[in-house]
């Protein structure tokens, strides 16, 4: 698992002044390129390698920066465990167990159960999560491409093809991102909405495109002002009113009814938010907002006529 080697790798070369690409190679039984590669990756993370020619070259922390054990607190390492943990009630991933091992063994026992913060991860991944994560975490490992069937949010099914890059969790939802070969372009897909997935026997080049590119990508397009709503709240959902939007955005009235200015990223999750407070919200504006509240309330009135 990359995770575990690369914390492995940054353990060495915090206990030895210079460690080679050629030793690291056969410790962890990797090729000299996956090393390089981890080597980018632990330098992107913020922890800067130098790297010396010659038969006495290698790899080593730059001095200056060398970091030392204790700049890990007992705090940071109980949250590190906690995280893991979280992702472990998810995948059932087995590696995952060997790496909270390695990181609770550098804890001190007396110390492991005092953590005054405790953070419960443990959640229900959707039913398709723990079916596509195995597979699809082979092959990323692999480079094998991989094809399935696709429901976007609107209820359409594509076939796709895919040379898949990474698995992330954002939110409590699982996504893999890649090339996709159907649309000639990078994508990310959530996994609840992949179905008859396939790992097919051809090969691909890993493109040069990483986990921040995605973010990235995923800032650029978003416009999350793009629908500016007005709304007021009958007295009774004052508390979930300011569990999501927050006090200082919330104006209460004289007759206790709440006041909000808000924005949503769309038409569709304006709609979708609003709806799931009932007949506890009114929207005052805009006019677009209201007709197609009206519409939401005619179809769903006619389900029930």
């Amino acid at each position: 698992m990359k995770l575990d080697r690369l914390l492995a790798i940054t353990m060495t070369l915090l206990n030895q002044p210079r460690v080679s690409a050629t030793d690291l190679a056969k410790r962890f039984e990797v090729s000299l390129r996956t090393i390089y590669r981890d080597m980018e990756a632990i330098n992107q993370a913020g922890i800067p390698i130098v790297s010396f020619a010659g038969s006495d070259g290698g790899y080593e922390i730059m001095q200056g920066y060398r970091l030392e054990k204790q700049v890990l607190s007992l705090d940071d390492f109980s949250s590190i465990c906690s995280a893991l943990r979280g992702v472990r009630s998810a995948t059932d991933h087995s590696e995952i167990d060997r790496l909270i091992e390695r990181i609770g063994a550098l804890m001190p026992e007396q110390n492991i159960t005092r953590d005054p913060i405790h953070v419960d991860l443990d959640f229900k991944p959707a039913p398709n999560d723990k079916v596509h994560i195995a597979p699809l975490h082979q092959a990323i490992k692999d480079l094998h491409l991989i094809s399935f069937t696709y429901l976007d949010h609107k209820g359409s099914e594509t076939e796709r093809t895919l040379e898949p890059m990474g698995l992330f969790l954002k939110g409590y939802i699982w996504y893999v991102y890649g090339y996709c070969l159907t649309r000639k372009d990078f994508r990310v897909f959530r996994l609840s909405r992949i179905g008859e997935l396939r790992i097919l026997p051809e090969h691909f080049v890993r493109r040069n495109y990483t986990l921040q590119d995605v973010e990235q990508q995923f800032m650029n397009r978003a416009d999350f002002k793009k629908v500016r709503a007005v709304l007021r709240f009958q007295p009774e959902t004052k508390t979930r009113v300011r569990d999501e939007f927050g006090f200082d955005q919330v104006l209460v009235n004289s007759d206790e009814t709440l006041s909000l200015i808000t924005y949503f990223s769309s038409m569709e999750r304006a709609l979708q938010k609003i709806l799931s407070y009932g007949s506890g919200v009114k929207v005052i504006e805009p006019a677009e907002l209201i007709l197609n509240m009206q519409r939401q309330i005619e179809k769903m009135s006619e389900l029930y006529g």
